[in-house]
């Protein structure tokens, strides 16, 4: 019977296993060492950060860009597609995903900008449009337009999308923390989106490491502070005591302090990352980088980089601090048998036969 007469089926698969996602991404590296390849990711959010925010796009939308753009590359390998292309159509995915909606050619024509500064200078028109070739421009939105189809694939066609900042600010009322706190943790869990920790967990978890680490950086060799007896706001050592120990909030608010620390382990990397280099892009909304309250003049492409307000070498004896105290990372079940993954990943992006795509795994309601 020809191939092309069979119906298969494939389930969206919103998370990951830690050893799925190793798996996933070897497979798909190729000869890049895992040092280049974070390289190319750091440089792939960045993209996306930059032009996202040339144009206007809220949180949401750039975030779960930079999710997507982590969960094409679990499944089409980095030398078969640019990060160019693969972040401007997760940036058009995610548009279509929260309703903000933008054609491909505005995405172009602002990644353009980013790309080309010294073109951006020198509009075409009153609208601002860059003086590309037409040729060139329409490649490019074939090509946005092909990588769309192969990112909503990825996700089965399942529009619904949820992200952790929402759940940094209730966390942070219901935790009784104090309002620099809570700011802290949401530009925190900002930068966790560069991470694969929103492949492997969700929001709600990502949203508490967060608030898990900014207690961490604010207490860490430092004295604690009184609290004042009147006051129903719990200090930060108060905070991070109760979020590194076990106890009757984990069932509360459905989290296991496993999966934070895991979580803070890899956001932690990213600040370290950054501390040591300063040049490295980071969010806008993050500690070390520019206030997003600066208007869109005021911050340059290639202004100078902002400080980060830790040092290298503080943030890794807080690594080695936590690490001492941890606990062990639990195991976890993947949500599809390892055979009928394979099999379903070896369909994304082949026109051979009918593709049934469902929103859930067997069994979800």
């Amino acid at each position: 019977m020809d191939a092309s007469s069979y119906s298969h089926t494939i389930r969206h698969h919103p998370y990951f296993t830690p050893d799925e996602v190793d798996f996933l991404s070897e497979k798909q590296r190729g000869k890049l060492s895992t040092t280049q390849e974070e390289k190319a990711r750091q440089q792939a959010c960045a993209f996306m950060e930059a032009v996202g925010s040339r144009i206007g796009f809220p949180r949401k939308t750039i975030a779960t860009a930079q999710n997507l753009y982590h969960r094409f590359h679990l499944f089409f390998p980095r030398k078969d597609h640019g990060f160019h292309e693969v972040s401007l159509a997760a940036l058009y995915v995610s548009t279509k995903m929260h309703d903000t909606l933008k054609k491909p050619r505005e995405i172009l024509m602002a990644s353009y900008a980013v790309r080309y500064p010294e073109l951006a200078a020198k509009p075409k028109s009153l609208s601002g449009d860059i003086d590309m070739d037409p040729n060139v421009v329409e490649m490019d939105r074939q090509r946005l337009l092909g990588v769309e189809r192969l990112i909503l694939e990825t996700i089965c066609f399942n529009f619904t999308s949820r992200t952790p900042f929402p759940y940094v600010i209730k966390m942070g009322k219901a935790l009784n923390a104090s309002k620099r706190l809570t700011k802290l943790g949401w530009r925190l869990t900002v930068d966790c989106q560069r991470t694969l920790a929103p492949l492997e967990y969700p929001p709600h978890v990502i949203a508490f490491s967060g608030l898990y680490l900014a207690s961490l950086l604010s207490t860490f060799e430092r004295e604690p502070a009184e609290a004042h007896p009147d006051c129903k706001t719990k200090t930060d050592h108060e905070i991070m005591e109760m979020l590194r120990t076990q106890g009757s909030w984990e069932r509360l608010f459905q989290v296991q302090v496993e999966d934070v620390e895991v979580i803070a382990h890899a956001l932690l990397d990213i600040l370290i990352a950054a501390a040591q280099n300063p040049t490295a892009a980071t969010s806008p909304s993050t500690p070390s980088s520019p206030s997003p309250n600066l208007s869109r003049a005021q911050q340059q492409p290639h202004a100078a980089p902002v400080q980060s307000p830790w040092k290298p070498d503080y943030l890794v004896r807080l690594k080695i601090a936590m690490r001492e105290c941890e606990h062990p990372p639990r195991d976890r079940i993947p949500l599809i048998d390892a055979r009928e993954a394979e099999r379903q990943y070896a369909l994304l992006g082949r026109n051979e036969g009918t593709l049934r795509f469902l929103f859930g795994p067997a069994g979800a309601s």
